[in-house]
C-alpha cells in the first residue's frame, strides 16, 4: 500500500482515523435529528393509547437529542485532538519559531553588549578623571 503525499502509514492511519470518526459523528447527528422531527410530526397509527405514544415519543427525543450532544462532544474532541496533532507534529512552523526568536534574542544580546561596553568606556573615562584628580589634589 502506497501513502500518498508521502506521509508515514502510521500518519496516513492516523488521518484516516480521524476522517472516519469525524464522519461518524456528523452521520449520527444527522440521523438522530432525522428521527426526532419524524417523532416531532407524530404522525404514527400504533396501538398504544395516546397518552403512552407521547410519553415514549418524548423520552426517545431525549436519547435522540442525548446521542446528539455525545457526537458533538465527540467532534470537540476530535478538533482537539487535530490541533494537538498540528501543534506537536509541526516541525516546520516550530523550527521558523525558533529561528525568529534566536535572532531577536541575538539582536537584544548585541544591543545589551554595546550599551554594556559605552557604560564600561564611561565609567573608565571618568574614573581616569577621578584617578587623575586625586594624584594631583594637595589633600592626599
Amino acid at each position: 500500500m502506497t501513502t500518498p503525499r508521502g506521509l508515514p502509514q502510521s500518519k496516513e492511519a492516523l488521518l484516516k482515523s480521524y476522517r472516519t470518526r469525524l464522519k461518524d459523528d456528523v452521520k449520527s447527528m444527522l440521523e438522530n435529528f432525522e428521527e426526532i422531527v419524524k417523532l416531532a410530526k407524530g404522525e404514527h397509527d400504533t396501538q398504544l393509547s395516546r397518552m403512552t405514544q407521547c410519553e415514549q415519543d418524548t423520552y426517545e427525543m431525549h436519547v435522540r437529542a442525548a446521542n446528539i450532544v455525545r457526537a458533538g462532544e465527540s467532534l470537540m474532541k476530535l478538533v482537539s485532538d487535530i490541533k494537538q496533532y498540528l501543534i506537536l507534529n509541526d516541525f516546520p512552523s516550530v523550527n521558523e519559531a525558533i529561528t525568529q526568536n534566536s535572532k531577536l534574542f541575538r539582536t537584544k544580546q548585541a544591543e545589551c553588549d554595546q550599551k554594556l561596553m559605552s557604560l564600561r568606556d564611561d565609567m573608565a573615562a571618568d574614573l581616569y578623571d577621578l584617578e587623575e584628580e586625586y594624584y594631583n589634589s594637595i589633600y592626599k
